[in-house]
């Protein structure tokens, strides 16, 4: 496998790049595979060195090769920044042989940039111009990004669970169909049945998944599909926003169930992305009122603000479980009081084997075992099974 593949990081020794490069077999560092030079101008200036010894072949070995750029954003790294070292890696890649660049990067950047001007209203034809027009004088910078990518030689995209529909349309259309937007259902439905984090009961009769509002309902579906518990109900809430940070909930008329169903049962609301808190706090306390054993919260990007690590250290909420795409969510001083409920499942194999099968080398070694768990030993769960 080692053989077609190619992994650097955007910045030095990146924990996820090492890993997906030790998932996909690779057996040297990937610190000798490219230099990341920046100029005393500070000007970005990687070079490939495979072939370091070779200096009058040097960045010849990419010939044929796939080139995998793997991106993960921290506090300490801006995403602007990032994005451009993303362009050049891979221009650098194709321009000394590289048959495909692929990149990796977990939290798709600039997808909440999803509208430019009114102009672009062919693409969203279910709003009205006065809506399209609050956006004239920005940038379409979804849009751009992408642009930028196909033209300096990103072939295809691996992404996690992106939430906005038009971003994944444009990548799709983009990228010509190489645009792998992964739902980690298989991973969190494992997790949840395999484990203790909540008890589900015969064939899920005591558990209850819930949307906190119809945005996230097909996440919800999907984790219902994934679970195979057809006794497991559903809940949808309706969230009606008063101000900036204000929320209400109500329950929807698509819900299966009655708050007064949840007593005694396990609860896990699921969203696919967490930036205040604020509506999943209330979501929860809604649900508490129902008098249900245990409410956790299963979110896929958790951005680790100070805002959202006070609100979500809220008592209605049991436990998180989330994912490592912001990697900076593993950091014990970033979960603060947090770590006391809450789980991290490292995406790293799982993204890993999906490349593998995309290419035709997956052997099977991640069947079974194909994520890994962080969790603090201040977690009254702690240690985790084995297993993992």
């Amino acid at each position: 496998m080692s053989d077609r593949f190619i992994v650097t990081g955007t910045f030095t020794d990146d924990p996820f790049a090492i890993d997906v490069a030790q998932y996909i077999g690779l057996r040297e560092d990937i610190s000798d595979t490219v230099a990341l030079k920046t100029f005393a101008n500070s000007e970005f200036c990687p070079r490939y060195m495979l072939d370091a010894e070779d200096v009058e072949h040097i960045g010849r070995r990419l010939d044929g090769k796939i080139v995998l750029i793997c991106t993960v954003s921290t506090h300490d790294r801006s995403r602007n920044d990032l994005a451009m070292r993303n362009c050049i890696l891979a221009r650098a890649a194709k321009d000394n042989g590289a048959e495909r660049v692929v990149l990796v990067e977990p939290d798709l950047f600039f997808s909440a940039q999803d509208r430019g001007p009114h102009r672009f209203g062919e693409l969203e034809v279910d709003r009205e111009i006065a809506d399209l027009k609050k956006f004239d004088g920005q940038a379409f910078t979804s849009l751009l990004y992408a642009q930028l990518l196909k033209a300096s030689g990103v072939d295809a995209v691996v992404t996690v669970h992106n939430h906005s529909i038009k971003v994944q349309n444009l990548f799709s259309s983009i990228f010509e169909g190489h645009f792998h937007n992964l739902i980690p259902t298989e991973v969190y439905s494992h997790y949840i049945k395999t484990s203790n984090f909540v008890q589900t009961g015969k064939d899920g009769d005591n558990l209850v998944i819930v949307a906190p509002d119809k945005g996230a309902t097909p996440f919800m579906n999907k984790m219902w599909d994934a679970l195979e518990l057809p006794l497991c109900k559903r809940v949808v809430l309706d969230k009606v926003r008063s101000g900036e940070r204000e929320v209400s909930m109500t329950l929807s008329n698509l819900s299966e169930v009655g708050l007064d169903y949840l007593e005694g049962k396990d609860v896990i609301v699921f969203d696919d992305m967490v930036r205040t808190g604020t509506t999943i706090v209330q979501c929860c306390e809604h649900l508490k009122t129902g008098n249900p054993n245990r409410v956790c919260f299963g979110v896929t990007h958790f951005h680790t603000s100070p805002e959202a690590r006070e609100k979500l250290n809220s008592p209605f909420i049991d436990e998180i479980l989330t994912t490592g795409t912001l990697p900076d969510i593993m950091n014990r001083d970033c979960q603060g009081r947090l770590r006391r409920k809450l789980t991290v499942i490292k995406l790293g194999k799982w993204m890993a084997r999906h490349i593998l099968q995309v290419y035709g080398l997956d052997d099977g070694r991640y069947e079974k075992n194909f994520y890994k768990v962080d969790m603090s030993s201040k977690n009254p769960r702690w240690p985790p099974p084995h297993l993992y």
